[in-house]
């Protein structure tokens, strides 16, 4: 194999990678808010956890991504760690599906697609359109890939040296080891499964010694989240521990099936002479057969990983985060319902505020005060910290209609920042008034309370707005109303001819 073979190997390998990544985002945009609702499913059980997290590395085609995923929501909060095991099971089923493309050889396919995927993209005009035209363009990509690094491979077929260094991957650790290296290496399973089904189809590697390196591409895979981990909290940690210990304990049962068991010999009887397929088969059985006997046991995986990182969680501060985590950024449809529902929390803060301020004016409770400073202080860290996170957001590939979404959340979040500071200012009238003795007449009180009730009602109403995106028609009519009937009590309590003050 000379110079000019390599560097077509990594030229194939490039372009095998550009076109899943391509074909995994246009896979993401198409899905986007159905993806977004199916992450609302997480929360259910670790079953349908599982079922999610199959469905979601199938579409973004990287059981890693879906991984960093899982670790950035039990970072931000959003799932528990029982919770996490099931969506990291099901994507390492998820990430079987591009192996099992390449296995069904649709090379030939690979330059029709490339060109009907550039004319989708060319001339449709709707993003949906362009989506699909982006992801038939990444599927032709990936497989032209997949056609340039075997066609690279060719002479190591004949090559006695390569030959017998293969055939020395039928000892499990050195096979293993490799499998392991090289995954970690390229950060994709999918890829490094890719690049041995390439060697396979030009005769390079037989299934006895490809089995083990399968083995350890399932272990190289969890790289990816255990870097993702540093500097997350404990139970975000404890999820990538869960990752590498399934794929460990799986290897070792493998391991031991395959070398008690004529394991390879059933597969090869069932898929003869397809040594491509065999590779297939042998990374989905792994998978589905370590997800189906450890998903019930899971719980005693977090037990274990319990012990590997020991130590108690830490409670979460107001001031901070519970749906956004840097790493969610990886997945921008995600990314994008997580952030709306940090605004949500940030609605509830303020109108709580407000509700305080009121009361502390109304009743004298002198205790709101540092309520008020404390529900400001956290207002302020998500005011700024949500807005850092909108323009990260925004430098993504999103739909055109979550851009304009996260358009409007500028000005929202402003805004909820800005009812924390009239709490604020309501309080230390109170204040000024305790100090100077002043009371609130009956007749002010009752009517400051009317106010404060239509005021709370349009902050409610104008949230849940927010919340459905403007499509309630009646609500916003309502929203107008209440708003113009605020705004003629103003003026009415303000030509008012008495005194409000005892």
């Amino acid at each position: 194999m000379d110079l000019s073979n390599v560097m077509m190997l990594l030229c194939g390998l490039g372009l095998f990678l550009f076109g899943m990544k391509l074909m995994g985002d246009g896979l993401e945009m198409a899905a986007g808010a159905r993806l977004k609702s199916m992450v609302e499913k997480l929360t259910t059980n670790k079953y349908m956890g599982a079922l999610v997290g199959l469905v979601v590395t199938a579409i973004i085609q990287s059981s890693s991504a879906t991984t960093v995923m899982a670790v950035g929501f039990v970072n931000a909060g959003l799932m528990n760690l029982a919770q996490a095991v099931g969506v990291i099971m099901g994507a390492n089923i998820g990430t079987t599906v591009t192996g099992l493309m390449i296995a069904l050889k649709l090379n030939s396919l690979a330059p029709i697609a490339i060109f009907l995927g550039v004319v989708i993209m060319m001339f449709m005009k709707k993003a949906y359109h362009k989506h699909i035209g982006q992801i038939i363009i990444g599927f032709g990509i990936l497989f032209f890939g997949m056609t340039v690094m075997s066609d690279s491979m060719k002479p190591l077929a004949d090559d006695p040296t390569f030959t017998g260094l293969m055939t020395k991957f039928s000892n499990p650790l050195l096979g293993v080891l490799v499998g392991l290296v090289f995954t970690a290496v390229i950060q994709s399973s999918s890829a490094s499964v890719g690049v041995l089904q390439a060697l396979a189809g030009q005769g390079a590697i037989g299934l006895g010694s490809a089995v083990f390196v399968v083995y350890g591409q399932n272990i190289g895979t969890c790289v990816t989240a255990l870097l993702a981990c540093v500097g997350t909290s404990r139970t975000a940690k404890r999820t990538a521990v869960v990752h590498l210990l399934f794929n460990v304990i799986g290897t070792i049962l493998f391991v031991i099936i395959t070398l008690l068991l004529p394991f390879t010999e059933w597969i090869e009887a069932i898929f003869p002479g397809d040594t491509m397929m065999q590779i297939s088969a042998v990374h989905i059985c792994f998978n589905v057969v370590c997800t189906a006997i450890l998903l019930p046991l899971s719980n005693y995986l977090v037990a274990l990983a319990c012990k590997v990182v020991p130590g108690k969680e830490e409670e979460r501060e107001e001031m901070s985060f519970q749906y956004l985590d840097s790493r969610i950024l990886s997945t921008p449809p995600i990314a994008v319902g997580q952030v709306t529902k940090e605004v949500s929390r940030m609605s509830e803060i303020a109108r709580k505020s407000f509700s305080q301020a009121m009361d502390m004016l109304l009743k004298k409770d002198e205790t709101m005060m540092d309520k008020l400073e404390k529900n400001e202080n956290v207002l302020d860290f998500l005011n700024a910290g949500i807005t850092e996170y909108l323009v990260k957001i925004n430098a993504l590939d999103i739909e055109d209609k979550d851009r304009e979404l996260l358009g409007s959340m500028f000005h929202v979040v402003s805004d909820f920042e800005r009812i924390g500071d009239h709490g604020i200012n309501i309080g230390e009238i109170a204040q000024a008034l305790e100090k100077s003795k002043i009371e609130l007449s009956a007749d002010a009180k009752a009517e400051l309370e009317d106010l404060k009730k239509m005021v709370s009602s349009l902050l409610e109403d104008a949230c849940s707005l927010f919340e459905k995106r403007g499509k309630d028609p009646e609500l916003a009519e309502r929203i107008n109303r209440i708003e113009e009937l605020i705004d003629e009590r103003t003026e009415e309590l303000k030509d008012k001819p008495y005194c409000a003050f005892e």
